[in-house]
């Protein structure tokens, strides 16, 4: 779904540009050579994760494989998705968006190894999507973007999920 319609545009209808705690889900997709895939912001110009927020009777997962598929046409199943970490820190994901919304986002991070589909950005939102190595993700990065890498990492070598 895009946004006009979506939970949160009929909530801004009500309350503008306010802040607005959501819940919502990030997708790293991680392919044999250990890269990741990006895709750039169309209204920022920004790289990050495909993701999304959470619509009315959706689950984190639900969530997760929705965006996904809406942002790159790729598909994930449930069991492929690895919980591994929580970006909700304030000072790092309090998101303005250049219409002037504000939203503090409470993402839950999954990575996954399997999927299928070809590749198909969605032009309303994305400009392009690629995948780049880990340690060296393309430029400018949307900054929980970084912290969700960093989670990522620290999942790697601990195996612990990560909540930040």
């Amino acid at each position: 779904m895009g946004y006009i319609g979506s939970y949160i545009w009929v909530i801004r209808q009500k309350l503008g540009s306010r802040l607005l705690l959501i819940p919502g889900a990030q997708v790293m997709l991680v392919n044999e050579q250990g890269e990741c895939l990006f895709q750039r912001r169309r209204d920022t110009g920004v790289w990050e994760f495909p993701g999304g927020s959470c619509e009315e009777g959706s689950s984190f997962t639900d969530t997760a494989i929705e965006e996904l598929e809406e942002e790159t046409g790729l598909s994930v199943r449930p069991e492929d998705l690895i919980p591994f970490g929580s970006l909700s820190d304030p000072a790092v994901h309090v998101v303005k968006y250049p219409n002037g919304d504000l939203i503090h986002c409470l993402a839950l991070c999954f990575a996954a190894h399997r999927w299928t589909g070809d590749m198909a950005p969605e032009e309303a939102e994305v400009v392009e999507a690629a995948f780049f190595p880990r340690d060296r993700p393309p430029q400018p990065l949307h900054p929980p973007t970084r912290a969700v890498l960093d989670m990522y990492h620290a999942y790697l070598a601990t195996g612990s999920f990560q909540a930040r």
